[in-house]
């Protein structure tokens, strides 16, 4: 027979062992690699969601990889990322053309106002022997990997109040929020404004409290971040097609298995084409909705903005550095 105190003992013995493996488990889960992504994107912005939509993918895979998803630079501050990737102080980032140019000049070119026609274009050259090229020296000269191309959206310009334009000398004296960084602020002067570099969780008091009398993003970003609060126009400059990079630390990723390597590229590529779908719907609906929210939105002749960017371009120090002939090349892609 089983005394009380032989019952009590097994019983006791039993919670423990279940308290033990339930924390072996959890301690398990948690020994996993981490893969931590900082992304200047809002939380609502398509691309922090395609970020969240690869982190699930990822942890589905049960390959041992926990992601983490850190938007709107709480874990690093815009334009600190690729150095943090480089110093192994962050395993992933949404890298962008300006970044890769920093320390590749030859390219540069990526930067450039007008530089795609269309998102077909930018895809075009992305996912084809330029792409494989650009992530090839991304790889060799910077030491970042990139999984993805993700479609960040075509960039406009955004007025805290209304005013006419026709061509860029109608910006003239405009201080326009530009990204950090001599490129960024060599496309806002193609524009015609005075750029002034913020990050991007200061622009929407900066667009309040007058600080800035603009900014420039694709319009969902726009959206996302609740800009039309403070602004009142949208012009349709359409000065930059831009792609963003799903991008890891070659260190990092080198550490990765086989079947950990095949489950976070695949999660990506997958993630940039839905991020990248549902910006393309949310543009061709969007201006519709901005203006339901009391903005003007204005088409405008682009002719004048290609030929100051062209004059632009032609006459800056920063453009000597840039590969001529790749530019032709994804000019004819």
């Amino acid at each position: 027979m089983t005394t009380r105190r032989q019952f009590m003992a097994g019983a006791l013995a039993g919670t423990a062992a279940g308290t033990l493996a339930d924390m072996t488990g959890r301690a398990g889960a948690q020994a996993g690699t981490q893969i931590r992504i900082s992304t200047a994107a809002p939380p609502s912005d398509f691309l922090t969601k395609a970020l969240e939509e690869l982190k699930a993918d990822v942890e589905g895979a049960k390959v041992g990889l926990n992601v983490s998803v850190h938007p709107a630079s709480t874990l690093f501050k815009q334009g600190t990322e690729v150095p943090a990737l480089q110093r192994g102080n962050l395993e992933m980032s949404t890298m962008n053309t300006f970044e890769v140019a920093q320390q590749i000049p030859a390219l540069g070119l990526f930067n450039r106002g007008y530089l795609f026609r269309d998102y077909a274009h930018m895809r075009r050259v992305f996912d084809g022997p330029i792409g494989a090229e650009y992530r090839a020296a991304d790889a060799d000269k910077m030491g970042i990997e990139i999984l993805a191309t993700h479609y960040l959206g075509t960039r406009q310009v955004n007025l805290r109040q209304k005013r006419a334009v026709k061509m860029p000398a109608d910006l003239a004296g405009v201080k326009m929020r530009m990204p950090g960084g001599p490129e960024w602020l060599l496309l806002g002067r193609t524009l015609g404004v005075s750029p002034v570099p913020l990050g991007m969780p200061e622009i929407y008091l900066a667009l309040k409290t007058g600080t800035v009398d603009g900014q420039e993003n694709p319009l969902s970003i726009l959206n996302a971040a609740k800009f039309y609060e403070v602004t009142e126009q949208v012009v349709l400059t359409a000065h930059m097609v831009q792609p963003v990079f799903f991008s890891i630390a070659k260190p990092a990723w080198d550490k990765l298995n086989d079947a950990q390597k095949t489950a976070l590229r695949d999660a990506a590529l997958k993630a940039a084409k839905s991020g990248s779908d549902n910006r393309l719907a949310d543009e061709s609906s969007i201006t519709t909705a901005l203006k339901q929210r009391g903005l003007a939105v204005d088409a405008i002749d682009l002719a004048p903005f290609r030929a100051a960017a062209d004059q632009t371009y032609a006459g800056s120090e920063m453009t000597k550095s840039w590969d001529k002939a790749l530019l032709d090349r994804v000019a004819a892609a």
